[in-house]
């Protein structure tokens, strides 16, 4: 339960619409619910404007399944990140208006669509390889309702790639840049732009890039002022702090 779907009950309460008993019912699961494994915080939209968010890794699909359709009775988007192909297709056809990306695996209930950010955010990618982290960016930020326009293979190995598409970079309110290899890519963003830059290092590259690890240690030590780090290929914490920004 977000804060407008709890506003829109207390009104009905007060109108004589919905009766305390029923209201207490829809509230019955406030502040979680217990399945045993797991224990589904429904508080989580009060708190943050975004419901618990389930990382399907290492969890079951009937787990994953339990999960989400006890956010979905309470919350109106739901996302799910990390999903196999074997969980999304057993989400995907035991709940309706799933939607899944297999890049990325991520698994979207999308049934409120308004904007509640205050510009665009910009999601950019040094390489092909690196777009499934992109995608998760992008798929998070969009879910917490935000325009988001998305850019791929800017690489500064093409550095007149990221040149041709400048203007629209510096039109966004926030970029988020995912780049493996040395991490170069979002120094160079954040030096052709006045937002905030957050820096996704990626898993890709070859042996001395150690799994990502030469595009954090690189992006930590970025001389443009205006870009932050978060974890390696964590597509999912860059699109969620970039839309608690664009909110500002």
């Amino acid at each position: 339960m977000d804060p407008d779907q709890l506003r829109v009950l207390l009104e009905e309460v007060r109108a004589g619409a919905v009766d305390v008993a029923a209201a207490m019912a829809r509230l019955r699961h406030m502040p979680f619910e217990d399945l045993g494994f797991a224990k589904i915080d429904h508080h989580r939209a009060l708190r943050h404007g975004m419901p618990e968010v389930v990382f399907a890794q290492g969890k079951t699909p009937e787990q994953v399944i339990a999960i989400a359709q006890s956010l979905l009775e309470n919350a109106r988007n739901v996302l799910i990140t990390r999903a196999d192909r074997e969980c999304a297709a057993a989400v995907c056809e035991r709940l309706q208006g799933g939607e899944y990306f297999p890049l990325s695996g991520a698994i979207r209930f999308w049934r409120d669509r308004t904007l509640r950010g205050k510009g665009t955010i910009a999601v950019v990618c040094a390489g092909t390889s690196d777009i499934p982290v992109a995608e998760e960016a992008q798929i998070t930020a969009e879910t917490m309702g935000n325009e988001v326009t998305a850019v791929h293979d800017l690489g500064v190995a093409g550095f007149h790639r990221l040149m041709h598409y400048r203007e629209r970079l510096t039109e966004a309110r926030v970029i988020v840049v995912c780049a493996g290899m040395e991490g170069a890519l979002p120094s160079a963003v954040g030096g052709l732009v006045s937002c905030p830059v957050i820096a996704v290092p990626t898993s890709v590259g070859y042996g001395a890039s150690f799994h990502g690890l030469a595009a954090l240690l690189g992006m930590l030590n970025s001389c443009a002022s205006n870009v932050t780090v978060v974890n390696i290929d964590n597509g999912f914490g860059a699109g969620y702090v970039a839309s608690l920004i664009n909110r500002q």
